[in-house]
């Protein structure tokens, strides 16, 4: 058997032609495809010495979709690809760039043309394999993915549903991603919800707002009694909060520079559009009355959960509330003690189990809108689907006629989005006429009750009521064979540090919040979870060293004796200090002793794939 061939360089052509431009008399182009980039040279009226914007790194594109004229008599077709470059302060932009495919003397030679350039593009993006021999159509793709989004409108600074509508929705539009979006009333609403889906009907569930929304939907799977097939559903997080912890986790898992708010927010929507999965690690939580909870972020006590709490009053600041807290935390610190056993990672954690990636999706390769099939869904109260979201996109003007073409339909409509955007009407995308029709989703027989009341949509400039009382627990989930009951002796082959502490955080993914790197090597899938501890006698301008040399994740290079870091599989923390306050993900729970086990990969979280955006050229 001949051995495979090897795979392409990233500077090997996959499609190389020349394209005219939109309008007819602009300048035409020699267009370069390879595996990493679209490279851009102009031919005419004159090749430019030194190009500007010739180089498109495919990690800025969210996109691709063809188009054609209104005038009967325009041969050529078109296709265009989204944007979201880097300018020079690093902030990103939307840009579009619409080429003409005018070598064949018929419309349908064009059009295949066009349509072959589309579908590599989008193949690319979405990581499938194009064929060897050339035959590239749009067959190769496979449906779009139907995600169900969950926005607080009360995160971060109030501002997550204006970024959700200005900047997600547009261009996980211009992806080919299906949607259908709700935003959450209350507290535990997306975990009510995902606890009486029909989990059928999706390929990923996606949280804009901080890390607590994904902490309700994650718990809310595994509160149900098939918690085994539904933690298999793949998770996102779109960040709109204040800590953004995972979301900075994925920046950096994705090969992006360091970022915070709209940037950061850009970033993980391009890697959400790209699609693909990777294992999830999370920490089961035994609390003192019993209670178990999930965490896929971390376990706080001392002066970080002291922080994140008291900072809570200075919410409107977004992510400045930290700062905030943490020069308020260290004019009164205090320290704590309590005892921390913990069972270490003698060994390399076990393979992690294969990521259930999220499909990937079919780019819109329609060129018309056209009707859209009935679709049946199981209806979802305040879907956004009645609110028609204007996408900003380019009109095409037929060459030679003042009749402006219709804004490109990215979910089979007309200038605006509209129909049903896949609550419990029409299918949101309308199918391409090359392409068989996807399949509907499963009917419903019943509804859960969460589903029945279509409830005023409460306004996005209220502020939320208050809340009390801490998050709810789960009862299903797998069981901790690690841990002996709370109260018992421990095995031999525990660790115990007992004495005075600052802090103790046990966390799981690389970062605290979206500019902090507690583990700087820690992976989501690396089985551990990552204690950090910082014991007494440390000076106020010792602490804050850590936490300034954390934003580059470099504080444990710092030699700091009170710094200690164990890696470990399961671990117990006991408060012998009569108060204090303790956090799973960044909420209160009750204080007492608790213990966590690792749960290696049982769960999947949309990430994109890892390193695609490599070095991002500056505009």
């Amino acid at each position: 058997m001949a051995p495979p061939p090897p795979p392409l360089a990233a500077s090997t052509p996959l499609l190389h032609g020349e394209f005219g431009s939109y309008p007819a008399r602009g300048p035409r182009y020699a267009l370069t495809l390879t595996s990493q980039a679209l490279h851009i040279q102009r031919l005419r009226p004159k090749p430019e010495a030194r190009p500007r914007g010739g180089l498109v790194p495919l990690a800025e594109v969210s996109g691709c979709c063809t188009l054609r004229s209104r005038s009967p008599s325009d041969t050529a077709a078109y296709f265009c690809i989204y944007t979201y470059p880097r300018g020079r302060r690093g902030g990103r932009r939307r840009a579009s760039r619409t080429f003409r495919a005018d070598g064949a003397a018929t419309y349908e030679e064009n059009r295949a043309e066009a349509q072959r350039w589309a579908t590599a593009l989008m193949c690319l993006l979405r990581g499938l394999p194009l064929p060897g021999d050339g035959e590239i159509t749009p067959e190769l793709l496979p449906r779009p993915p139907r995600l169900l989004l969950l926005v607080n409108p009360f995160g971060g600074r109030g501002l997550a549903w204006q970024w959700c509508k200005n900047h997600v929705l547009p261009m996980i539009s211009e992806a080919g991603l299906s949607f259908n979006l709700i935003q959450t009333e209350r507290q535990n609403h997306a975990r009510e919800l995902v606890q009486g889906l029909s989990l059928s009907e999706w390929d990923g569930i996606v949280t804009l707002s901080g890390d607590g929304l994904l902490f309700e939907v994650l718990n809310g799977l595994l509160d149900r009694p098939d918690w085994e097939e539904a933690v298999k559903m793949p998770v996102g997080i779109l960040p709109c909060g204040s800590g953004n912890a995972l979301a900075g986790a994925v920046n950096q898992h994705g090969g992006f520079e360091p970022a915070l708010g709209l940037d950061l927010l850009l970033n993980c929507s391009l890697l959400l559009c790209r699609g693909g999965g990777h294992p999830l690690d999370l920490l089961s939580v035994t609390l003192a009355s019993g209670s178990r909870c999930f965490s896929f972020l971390s376990v706080a006590w001392g002066f970080v959960s002291d922080v994140d709490i008291q900072s809570e009053r200075f919410r409107a600041l977004g992510s400045a509330r930290f700062t905030l807290g943490t020069v308020l935390g260290l004019a009164t610190l205090h320290t704590y003690r309590g005892r921390l056993s913990y069972l270490p990672a003698s060994v390399e954690p076990a393979s992690p189990t294969p990521a259930h990636s999220l499909p990937r999706a079919k780019s819109e390769l329609t060129l018309t809108p056209e009707p859209a099939p009935p679709m049946a869904h199981s209806p979802l109260h305040r879907s956004v689907s009645d609110l028609p979201l204007p996408l900003p996109q380019p009109a095409l003007v037929s060459p030679g006629s003042p009749e402006p073409l219709p804004v490109l339909s990215l979910n089979g409509g007309g200038p605006e989005l509209v129909g049903d955007w896949g609550g419990a009407g029409d299918a949101p995308l309308s199918p391409d006429p090359l392409l068989p029709s996807p399949p509907s989703s499963p009917k419903v027989a019943s509804l859960s009750p969460i589903t029945e009341g279509p409830p005023e949509m409460p306004a996005s400039s209220g502020l939320p009521p208050p809340t009390p009382g801490a998050p709810a627990t789960s009862t299903w989930g797998p069981p901790d064979h690690l841990l002996p009951p709370l109260g018992s002796p421990l095995p031999p082959d525990w660790v115990t540090l007992e004495g005075d502490f600052v802090l103790i955080l046990a966390i799981s993914p690389s970062h605290l919040s979206a500019d902090l790197v507690a583990a700087p090597h820690a992976r989501f899938d690396d089985g551990l979870v990552h204690l950090c501890w910082v014991q007494s006698g440390i000076s106020r301008a010792a602490l804050l060293r850590l936490f300034l040399a954390m934003e580059r994740g470099s504080h444990f290079s710092l030699g700091c004796p009170q710094l200690g870091y164990a890696g470990a599989r399961a671990f117990r923390l006991e408060p012998l200090t009569p108060r204090g306050l303790l956090t799973v993900d960044g909420e209160l729970v009750e204080y007492g002793p608790l213990q966590a086990q690792m749960h290696p990969g049982l769960g999947t979280l949309l990430t994109g794939p890892p390193g695609c955006a490599g070095q991002e050229p500056r505009t």
